[in-house]
């Protein structure tokens, strides 16, 4: 999906809204354990319910990846249902060297036909690169996320008295372009969302943390937005566990509706 294509979305939504598939058969409702793939049952749930509210999916593949080959096949039905209008994100953290990350890169972009995937970015331009060689697919690099260890590596202080996080937001747009570069960045710290806004001014940012995690959605948007919106905020436990009765179906809605209403004053 292009930039132009994706803009499309959000601006016909009012919407940027991005719904996280982390689907733990753990926390799903009791009665869609007698189905025959609850996984794919729920997941089709929270779709229908949601795919009017939003622009883009994001299945973390550690909840697919854990079921062993049967979570492959599982992800692959999960993406053959998603409307081909919503942009999909390939929530898989890759990043190695420049022969591995080429096949990472075929994977989810040839074989299972994501819009995106997430990248570590810490081993370099050759790890990032072939992700950028596929027309119309996106990398989305992560640069500042909401977990503490954040602390451990991303906000250390270098000797230019930058942050880290911030030599990777600047040294990456040297890589990629904003047609085809993303960046992750947490929605728990709005004034580093506003300093990396500064940093990489036409970029998309994913921006995972409202709700269960305790980002505000007004204060992420008012701090990251640009003039093509450039924001897509993703909702995981929020929305996917805001029922674990019957009526998942409808409260997932009803939460997803919320949180577009606010987004409406800037899509």
């Amino acid at each position: 999906m292009t930039r132009a294509e994706l803009l499309a979305q959000i601006r016909a939504k009012h919407s940027c809204l991005c719904v996280g598939l982390d689907t733990d058969i753990q926390k799903i409702p009791k009665h869609l354990l007698k189905e025959k793939n609850p996984i794919l049952a729920f997941n089709k749930a929270i779709i229908d319910a949601t795919k009017d509210y939003c622009v883009a999916y994001k299945p973390n593949l550690a909840f697919y990846e854990v079921l062993g080959a049967r979570g492959w096949e599982i992800l692959e039905e999960t993406l053959a249902y998603i409307p081909a209008t919503h942009f999909t994100i390939a929530d898989a953290k890759r990043g190695d060297i420049g022969n591995t990350s080429k096949m990472y890169a075929k994977t989810f972009f040839e074989t299972y036909n994501f819009d995106s995937v997430t990248i570590a970015p810490y081993m370099g331009s050759d790890s990032v690169q072939p992700f950028l060689e596929f027309e119309g697919k996106w990398a989305i690099l992560l640069a500042l996320t909401s977990n503490t260890g954040a602390l451990d590596f991303e906000r250390l202080k270098l000797e230019n008295d930058s942050f880290l996080y911030q030599e990777v937001v600047e040294k990456a747009q040297q890589w990629g372009t904003p047609e085809n570069l993303m960046y992750v960045v947490g929605a728990t710290a709005p004034d580093a969302l506003k300093d990396i806004r500064k940093l990489a001014p036409e970029h998309f940012f994913l921006i995972p943390g409202v709700g269960a995690q305790g980002g505000d959605l007004e204060e992420v948007m008012e701090a990251a937005t640009n003039k093509d919106v450039g924001v897509l905020v993703n909702a995981s436990r929020s929305i996917l566990y805001a029922s674990n009765g019957a009526d998942f179906q409808e409260k997932a809605a009803e939460e997803a509706k919320v949180m577009v209403e606010v987004m409406k004053r800037w899509c």
